[in-house]
Formats: structure tokens, sequence, C-alpha cells
């Protein structure tokens, strides 16, 4: 099995996109095509996929602020899970966030997400008790952003 590990790059939005749907344990998104292209042209190296004969088998958004180091859209291809893709996808986000200063990365985790929880446990992350997370959706006005703000 020989995996490849890049950045996506605009090509790959659509297969980005479809790839999440069968793979996410999170379907409640409002992920587009728009929103990808956006995070490709702001910070290239920030979407990881990984590759296995043209077709993507994972991705993880290594998101780094200048501050904080964030870990969105880990996934693997449900019949591709147990192969070590997933450690080869955040052993290459961590080393990011590492030459970028990181010093601690976060990821949310679905509190019922059985699956997922068990994936970061293995992989050494661990619930921070002392704080929760608060959200608000923002919306723009129609005219500048028909769909508004795409949440996480």
């Amino acid at each position: 099995m020989s995996i490849t590990l890049r950045q996506a790059t605009a090509a790959d939005v659509a297969a980005v996109l479809a790839f999440w749907r069968i793979a996410a344990e999170n379907t409640n998104r409002s992920d587009s095509a728009r929103a990808i292209q956006e995070l490709i042209t702001r910070d290239p190296q920030a979407l990881l996929i990984a590759v296995h004969d043209e077709q993507i088998v994972g991705s993880v958004i290594a998101g780094w602020d200048g501050w904080r180091c964030h870990l969105y859209r880990f996934a693997v291809h449900p019949a591709r899970r147990r192969q070590g893709i997933g450690r080869l996808l955040l052993d290459a986000a961590e080393q990011r966030f590492v030459a970028l200063g990181g010093h601690r990365a976060d990821a949310m985790v679905l509190n019922d997400n059985e699956l997922g929880i068990n994936v970061w446990a293995a992989a050494g992350y661990a619930p921070q008790s002392d704080c929760a997370r608060w959200v608000k959706p923002l919306t723009l006005p129609h005219s500048s952003n028909e769909q508004g703000c795409v949440p996480d």
C-alpha cells in the first residue's frame, strides 16, 4: 500500500468534499467548495490529504493562527481505517505545528463520537476538563455571502 501525503490544491476541492461526505462522522456541516478554496488560498499548507491510487483516503486540516494549533476534518475512509493513515496525517500535522512554533495542538471531538474519542486518545490527546467550547453562529448580509459563514 503506497500512501502519499500532500497539501490539497484547488484541483482537489470537489474530491475533498466528496471524501468528507463518505468519511466524516458528523454530517451536520455546511462545507462548501468556496470555503475549502479560501482555506487553500489563505494557507496552502493547512489541508493535508492522504492519497492512494489518486483517491483521497484521509484528511486533516492543521490550522495555525499564529498563536494556537487547531486540528479539523481529521478523517480516514471507512474502508481504510486501522492501516496507519490517520497516524501519518497526525504526525505530519504535528510536524507542521512544531515547525511553525506551536506548543500544543487541540481537536474538537463530538461527545458521542466514540470512534473519534478512541482515535484521539490513542494518539495521545486528552479532553481538557477546565474549559468548554462556546460558539455563536455568524452570518453576513446576503449581498456579500449568500450562505453565511461556514461553521467548522
